[in-house]
């Protein structure tokens, strides 16, 4: 076990949400148990857990890769992918990107993963690393984008919904109404159109790495800018420059 692991559940959770793999496979019995022990979350979440880590552990492992895909890779508007629903492709996510990655390395945190920083599997793995006050904090944050994401995920009877409830339950708050419905106002994706998906991806390069003039804030501070904005960024084009 990773000696700097505090919070088990934040690191199952995070294992869940990742692209399913057959090693991932083998450890469902055990994810599933520390889920199920963990009285922070209600007995009726943790029930509604079983289902996901049932299906993880015992379907098809390339049915999984596929419905992984179709949901989480084919839409932006179930994007894991954090900051795709509060800066769009904006040049701000770049600069998001770069303080988030030096805000892991300010806390001995290197993912080895060809994933993006602000990935949600990657941001729970870092959490899994830090005192749960802080961790709090942070899912606090993103309250309202998991909300979005259990209303999408519910609406295509899907069994990840409940991994977002089991999120919301330890930020230990409600989310922004007003935030939630402008999010969920936003058109799901068509994962069956490929050239919509082609001309949607068809983006600038988001770069990020050290910056030796950069300051390196708490990722909640960057995460407490997370409110939707006022105009935001249209779901299906990069936004304007």
């Amino acid at each position: 076990m990773d000696p700097q692991l505090q919070d088990r559940t934040l690191k199952a959770l995070s294992l869940v949400l990742s692209y399913p793999t057959r090693e991932l496979q083998k450890a469902m019995p055990e994810i599933g148990a520390v889920l199920a022990s963990d009285t922070r979350l209600t007995a009726a979440e943790r029930r509604a857990l079983r289902p996901l880590v049932e299906e993880l552990a015992s379907r098809d492992i390339y049915d999984l890769e596929e419905q992984y895909v179709m949901l989480f890779d084919r839409s932006r508007t179930l994007s894991l992918n954090l900051f795709e629903h509060v800066h769009g492709e904006s040049r701000d996510r770049g600069g998001a990107m770069v303080s988030l990655v030096e805000t892991y390395r300010a806390g001995g945190f290197d993912p080895v993963t060809p994933e993006l920083p602000d990935h949600l599997p990657v941001l729970l793995e870092f959490l899994a690393t830090r005192p749960f006050t802080e961790a709090r904090e942070t899912l606090a944050d993103a309250a309202h984008i998991f909300t979005a994401l259990i209303g999408r995920l519910s609406r295509r009877e899907s069994n990840y919904a409940p991994v977002f409830g089991a999120l919301v339950q330890l930020s230990g708050v409600k989310a922004d109404k007003e935030a939630v419905a402008e999010m969920l106002d936003r058109p799901d994706d068509d994962p069956n159109d490929l050239q919509a998906l082609d001309e949607v991806w068809e983006e600038s390069e988001v770069l990020f790495g050290p910056d030796p003039n950069a300051d390196c804030p708490q990722v909640r501070d960057m995460l407490a800018k997370m409110d939707p904005p006022q105009t935001p960024a249209p779901m299906l084009r990069p936004a304007a420059d």
